[in-house]
């Protein structure tokens, strides 16, 4: 499978109800391919105007209670950052996909990783926060778009599937376990008493993220802050790999974090000790198991398609227990195995 069609497939799989989307390069294949498989299903899709009216219809479905999804590539997720604020304001679950692509500006169609301050940090206004998940395979683009939904209902909030035209255009296979909804654990925004689907023998309910009354708004804040605690506690994901001796530990995600990998387990074979450290979970960040494998280890290495966002986080996260490399490659570039066998040479 591609790795677009399998992130379709994953959220088909989970029971995605309503699509909502608009083309650009290199996610074409998303909704081109739910444009077939959803009015076949018997479910929602649609073409929008617009980046700005699919993310808005993307609210308008979530408030229903149904399961809702868009995607886009690095300018068009842009456009939607308003409209993601709106729906961490209003505490409403959806999926949106991220195929990134090389920046700033309209860039190239090339696979990037430079999006990851938009995504972390909060590209819209205000103080939220939403969960990124970050595949290096096209069995984890399916996987991770299940999770997606899970995690997106459990917390009631926005979760992002920040992946890279690299990722998103290759073809592997895939390996496919399950169907239907999966069970990540319950929480009170489970009971679904939120959702606007008519008031009929009950009270009406209001979805709105306009607070005017005095100290509401301050009030709201605090709620959400204490959702994403349990977030940072409960959900962080990572895979390590050869650290409990590594000298230097080489950090990386997305597709990069496959790559160097492959360099860590061949320069493994020269019995050079090194690990491997890879967030799954760009927030909430794995600070605790990066800080430890730096109490450990005498260097680390970030490797990134960009030119350095994931390092600030790592230095936060190491607290100057031991020195921080970089190595990034921007505006679309890939890595090659060699360029970072290369680095860590130097470094060692």
């Amino acid at each position: 499978m591609k790795g677009n069609i399998a992130l379709c497939e994953g959220a088909i799989s989970a029971g995605c109800d309503a699509y909502f989307g608009y083309p650009i390069t290199p996610q074409n294949e998303v909704p081109a391919h739910m444009s077939r498989m959803m009015v076949e299903l018997g479910r929602i899709f649609i073409q929008a105007e617009s980046e700005l009216a699919a993310i808005n219809m993307v609210l308008g479905a979530a408030a229903c209670g149904k399961r809702a999804m868009t995607s886009s590539s690095s300018p068009g997720i842009s456009l939607k950052q308003e409209g993601i604020s709106y729906l961490c304001g209003c505490e409403l679950p959806c999926l949106i996909a991220n195929i990134q692509r090389g920046g700033p500006g309209l860039g190239n169609i090339s696979g990037s990783q430079s999006d990851y301050f938009q995504a972390t940090k909060g590209g819209g206004h205000g103080d939220y926060h939403i969960i990124v998940l970050a595949p290096y395979s096209v069995t984890e683009m399916y996987d991770f778009a299940r999770l997606a939904f899970e995690l997106a209902d459990k917390y009631r909030t926005p979760v992002m599937i920040l992946s890279d035209g690299v990722v998103g255009q290759m073809m592997e296979p895939v390996e496919i376990v399950g169907s239907g909804k999966l069970e990540v654990g319950s929480s009170d925004n489970n009971k679904n008493d939120w959702k606007l689907d008519g008031c009929k023998n009950r009270p009406p309910r209001r979805i709105c993220s306009l607070l005017m009354a005095e100290n509401a708004l301050e009030a709201h804040n605090w709620h959400l802050k204490e959702k994403y605690d349990k977030i940072e506690k409960d959900e962080v994901r990572c895979e390590t790999f050869q650290t409990e001796d590594a000298e230097l530990v080489v950090i990386s995600f997305g597709i990069t974090a496959r790559i160097a990998k492959s360099a860590v387990t061949k320069l493994r074979k020269e019995n050079i000790k090194i690990g491997f450290i890879r967030p799954i979970t760009l927030w909430p960040f794995p600070k605790k198991i990066i800080s430890d494998a730096a109490g450990k280890s005498k260097k680390i290495l970030v490797a990134e398609m960009n030119l350095g966002q994931m390092v600030e986080d790592v230095q936060l996260a190491v607290k100057n227990r031991c020195p921080v490399d970089f190595l990034g490659k921007p505006g679309g570039g890939i890595f090659t195995e060699n360029e970072i066998i290369s680095k860590i040479r130097q470094i060692l």
